[in-house]
């Protein structure tokens, strides 16, 4: 059932999306500085270490993440060791215009696998509101000439893309539907450093895994140390890992997982409004009829 979307939730649902799309534009940037699984990697060990002062008692052995390892391991698969991996890879090969259209697709998957999955409902007014937030996208997208999507062409990296976003709806649905017999223990619930962290520990060995793959797989990898690296490993494990992370499982958690898909459709938004601030141009006419459109899809899609 859809929950009812209040401020506070919107706000918390909201932030995400400008945090990532601050982590699109940096991962671009460190394309040819760092491979990118081998980014995704130090991110969260970088993350780990800022978790660590907050929620060091989850490593004990009397822990209660040990018994629920498994459900853990998969969190820390699809959230950590896989979605940001696959963008980053995508980031190499194809441009942001299509990765950010294939991402607006997640409203579909949301729905989609929790039709598939776990027999959710999909109301008239959600199916209007994938309507209305995708029409936005597409409008910041071509920046008011839908002639643009002519032109476009589907490569490896939006494949990829494609999968990320696969990737993170199952996710999201994974944090609102813990096995029925077996509830997630309130001392990770209800502590967030201490929830993050129990993704983080399995997140962290899935990603040295696929790490280790990369350096053994591709040919010529290398690493441009400096501070460049340092400022975008800064930036991801504070901005888009920790603080995107809690509110966007606070947010989940509130609104569900249905209405909460909407919201990702906010980050091509902010991506264009971050892009017209480096680049010294002013939004446009197109920018606030976007907002208009992806707003009223949150909108619809979260009515009873």
């Amino acid at each position: 059932m859809t929950q009812r979307l209040t401020a506070r939730t919107a706000l918390l649902l909201t932030l995400p999306p400008l945090l990532w799309a601050g982590n699109a534009v940096v991962g671009r940037l460190m394309v040819g500085e760092i491979p990118p699984i081998t980014f995704n990697l130090l991110r969260w060990v970088a993350g780990f270490a800022l978790l660590l002062p907050l929620a060091a008692w989850v490593l004990r052995r009397d822990s209660p993440l040990w018994p629920h390892w498994g459900r853990m391991a998969l969190l820390g698969l699809l959230g950590m060791g896989s979605y940001n991996a696959l963008q980053y890879m995508a980031l190499k090969t194809s441009t942001p215009l299509n990765v950010t259209l294939v991402g607006s697709s997640m409203p579909i998957f949301m729905l989609g696998l929790g039709r598939l999955l776990y027999g959710a409902r999909i109301s008239r007014q959600q199916w209007w509101g994938v309507a209305l937030s995708t029409a936005g996208v597409l409008t910041v997208l071509t920046r008011g000439d839908w002639s643009q999507l002519l032109a476009l062409k589907l490569v490896a990296g939006d494949v990829l893309m494609l999968l990320a976003t696969a990737t993170w709806a199952w996710y999201s649905w994974l944090l609102t539907k813990p096995p029925a017999n077996r509830p997630d223990p309130p001392a990770l619930r209800n502590n967030w450093s201490a929830w993050l962290m129990a993704q983080v520990i399995p997140g962290l060995m899935w990603s040295a895994l696929f790490s280790g793959v990369e350096w053994a797989v591709v040919p010529d990898l290398h690493i441009h140390w400096g501070w460049p690296l340092a400022a975008a490993l800064a930036y991801v494990a504070l901005g888009p890992s920790l603080l995107a992370y809690f509110c966007w499982g606070r947010g989940v958690s509130l609104a569900g997982p249905q209405v909460a898909g909407f919201f990702v459709n906010l980050t091509p938004l902010f991506a264009a409004l971050l892009s017209a601030a480096v680049l010294g141009e002013l939004p446009k006419l197109y920018h606030a009829a976007a907002f208009a459109l992806i707003v009223g899809g949150i909108v619809v899609s979260s009515r009873r």
